[in-house]
């Protein structure tokens, strides 16, 4: 293909957009014709404003994805790729597909929004998806371990797509930062790599060596037992029955595929021998380019300190009830020579956190990471995020993926498409 239009859902401040123009060559283009950002219940839209700010308005929408399928569908374009960072959350159907038209919750209803968008489009529904999640969506919800997964595998089983998945730690392959997603694609019946699926016999091969992903990035998982999975094409039987039996673990492995309702899964591990990019490379070294804000008050550090501790003490409820309360400690300050931990959505503001990475400097002063660094760390260019408040810039940092691994697989897309 000499050009893949994609549309981009739930864009944030693009970061699958610039993953994939990364990894457009000269014989074939990734080219972004739509794009949806909303934040609901906010009132300043920063992530979409910044998308705009980078990427110019044409063809992006800032309105509620739900209210743009029902109502203004013909304004998505048909596109070959179909991308997003779905919400994570809230995935039960408690009534039939028809009525619900989707997964309980205002996050996880979003699910259908990808599935309406598909189904809607019909026989021009995208070749292609790739879509990206919290990895613990494989072992969702505790009272019915892998259902939610098992719902999303049927829906698109019953569109006529194959899948394959992998959870990925980006800093497992050279990436500065530990953050661990789910990455799903989805291929379209009729499309080459559909047919190359559906014939294939060697299920565990196609995981570990000849799949998309598997081709992005290398893993082993030769001596792992392999288990299928029947998911089926409905949806709404899954959400009755699924895991019924087995309710506390999930059947679901780290890596599989899924073809014709039918999952084979099993555990990888992550193989690679390269450079290997750490929180000491991506920092700002001089210490004369760093606000003052962000560096922590001597008369606060006991607070970090504790907070970053280990600690095992009684606490009690709100309503009363008395409990023990326990958990490690954490690096205090965080490691210059490992990648990243995961940032989070909290990262930002002044107040002492345990989340919160803080760093020290050469003159032996500890300081919170800058806008800047935050991007560096989902390797996004620096000052991607401008434009926001810097507790907003680190929201959007804590909310957005690592450039990178799209990248990758898009690269690896890219040759089979």
């Amino acid at each position: 293909m000499k050009e893949i239009r994609v549309v981009e859902l739930f864009a944030g401040v693009g970061g699958f957009r610039l993953g994939l123009e990364g990894a457009s060559n000269s014989k074939t283009k990734y080219k972004v014709v739509w794009s949806s950002q909303w934040e609901p219940g906010a009132k300043k839209q920063h992530a979409s404003d910044i998308y705009v700010a980078r990427f110019g308005d044409k063809g992006h929408s800032c309105e509620d994805i739900q209210e743009v399928v029902d109502k203004k569908f013909d304004t998505i374009p048909n596109h070959d790729l179909l991308v997003g960072g779905f919400p994570c959350q809230d995935y039960s159907v408690a009534r039939t597909l028809k009525q619900a038209q989707g997964l309980e919750g205002k996050k996880g209803v979003l699910w259908w929004s990808i599935y309406n968008i598909l189904d809607k489009k019909g026989k021009n529904a995208p070749k292609f998806l790739f879509l990206e999640n919290v990895d613990r969506l494989l072992k969702s919800p505790a009272k019915q371990r892998g259902r939610d997964f098992a719902i999303m595998l049927s829906s698109l089983a019953k569109l006529g797509y194959a899948v394959e998945w992998r959870v990925i730690n980006a800093a497992d392959y050279g990436f500065p930062q530990r953050r661990r997603r789910i990455f799903i694609m989805g291929f379209k019946g009729g499309s080459q790599i559909w047919k190359k699926m559906s014939v294939c016999k060697d299920k565990r091969k196609w995981i570990i060596d000849d799949g998309i992903i598997a081709k992005a990035f290398k893993s082993n998982g030769a001596g792992a037992k392999m288990s299928e999975v029947e998911v089926g094409i409905d949806p709404v039987i899954v959400s009755q029955k699924f895991s019924k039996d087995a309710p506390s673990k999930s059947p679901f492995e780290n890596s599989g595929m899924m073809v014709g309702g039918k999952a084979y899964t099993l555990k990888t591990e992550p193989e690679y021998k390269g450079k290997r990019t750490l929180l000491g490379d991506v920092i700002i070294k001089d210490e004369n380019k760093i606000p003052e804000e962000f560096f922590i008050s001597p008369k606060d550090v006991k607070r970090w300190e504790y907070l970053k501790g280990g600690k095992k003490e009684s606490r009690k409820s709100s309503d009363g009830h008395e409990y023990d309360y326990s958990e490690g400690p954490m690096a205090f300050p965080d490691s210059l020579d490992k990648p990243s931990r995961t940032i989070i959505t909290g990262e930002g503001g002044t107040s002492p956190s345990r989340f919160k990475h803080v760093i020290r400097t050469k003159s032996g002063r500890l300081r919170r990471l800058t806008p800047i660094e935050l991007e560096r760390l989902d390797m996004f260019p620096d000052n991607h995020t401008a434009g926001a408040p810097d507790i907003k810039r680190a929201f959007i940092a804590g909310n957005a993926l690592v450039v990178g691994v799209i990248k990758k697989l898009g690269e690896s897309l890219r040759d089979a498409a």
